[in-house]
């Protein structure tokens, strides 16, 4: 049995996007790093062959120099595991500028490496290939065929696109995406499966949930499995505070709701009407959280009650407009409810459907 990693998107060098204190965004920045070189000595001590990675693995087309030195010496230290880089879309010409027996790479044209009975592909997708590109693969279909690609999933061709159906029944066995920066995989055809596997770290509250790479395992037939490897993991919670009248027990509310871990991140919504005055309800809360977790991000979404009986008579276009929809015979009284609450928001500047 022969094993392969899996990996994309790693992003070396990114700035952290959760508008983290500076202390703790360089801090991140280290663990993205860490990361990368924990997984690859997971790779050498479970005996893996090769690292597969399909895209990105710096986050500009011009790395920082620590980043690159950082990146060549994780592959100097482990000769026996070969790094197949395929760029993304952020990498560029500067990526690599080493030339190391053990760093395998791609062009725009389809290039293979042998191990065993495993023929591992990929091509790196620009302007100039990205129509034909699926018409020029040719595999055996008698070897077990991972296939490298970096790009959006989609039904039809475009730059950056990856078009599934054009690469049915091609005697793919993993088609092995980078771009999408959470696991993600499904059939290719009755054949091959494809998987994107997802960046090791998540970067801001945009990437949430586990992260980490695909082991890949080929023997008679290709197997994997997601392995969640993140050294913190971003989680994204809301809070219904609808009801409460009191802003010390709507903190409580939220803090005793909220699902925290001192290693993680953590975006909170709050959300729901309340009947007490909540302008600084997210930056009390966010507060609350602070010892708990290692960073929290606190969005306050909850409406303030009205009392739409004492607005009625108030002499201003928030009184005419309620005055205005109360005497339409046409509406419900649900309907007239539900009209005057969204009116008294987007007068308010937080305007929602109706």
């Amino acid at each position: 049995m022969i094993k392969f990693i899996h990996c994309a998107d790693i992003h070396l060098g990114s700035r952290m996007e959760a508008r983290l204190p500076r202390d703790k965004s360089e801090e991140r920045k280290r663990e993205v790093r860490a990361t990368f070189g924990k997984m690859v000595q997971y790779a050498a001590d479970n005996g893996v062959k090769a690292i597969l990675m399909s895209g990105d693995v710096f986050d500009s087309d011009r790395p920082l120099k620590k980043d690159k030195e950082y990146f060549y010496s994780v592959i100097k230290s482990c000769p026996q595991i070969d790094f197949l880089y395929l760029r993304g879309n952020h990498d560029g010409d500067e990526s690599y500028t080493e030339e190391l027996a053990n760093l395998k790479t791609f062009t725009g044209e389809w290039k293979g490496y042998d191990y065993g009975n495993v023929h591992i592909c990929g091509a790196e997708l620009d302007r100039a290939n990205f129509r034909s590109l699926s018409s020029t693969l040719r595999l055996d279909g008698d070897r077990l065929n991972i296939v490298m690609l970096h790009g959006q999933a989609d039904s039809s061709d475009g730059v950056g696109k990856i078009n599934l159906q054009s690469l049915r029944e091609k005697n793919i066995d993993y088609l092995a995406l980078g771009h999408i920066h959470s696991f993600r995989s499904g059939r290719l055809d009755g054949r091959g499966q494809y998987a994107y596997s997802g960046c090791l770290e998540g970067r801001g509250f945009d990437e949430t949930g586990e992260k980490g790479f695909v082991l890949i395992e080929a023997e008679d037939k290709i197997t994997f499995r997601f392995v969640p490897f993140a050294s913190r993991t971003i989680w994204e919670q809301s809070v219904d505070l609808s009801g409460i009248n009191d802003w010390t027990q709507a903190v409580l509310a939220a803090k005793k709701a909220a699902r925290v871990s001192g290693r993680d991140m953590l975006r909170l919504n709050l959300v729901g009407e309340v009947g007490f005055d909540n302008s600084s309800l997210s930056a009390d809360v966010q507060k609350e959280l602070a010892p708990l977790c290692y960073f929290a991000s606190v969005k306050d979404n909850t409406v303030q009650k009205i009392d739409v009986s004492f607005l009625a008579e108030d002499k201003s276009i928030k009184g005419e407009f309620i005055r205005a929809v109360r005497a339409d015979n046409k509406l419900t009284p649900e309907q007239q409810s539900r009209i005057i609450s969204a009116g008294l928001k987007a007068l308010a500047g937080r305007g929602e459907e109706l």
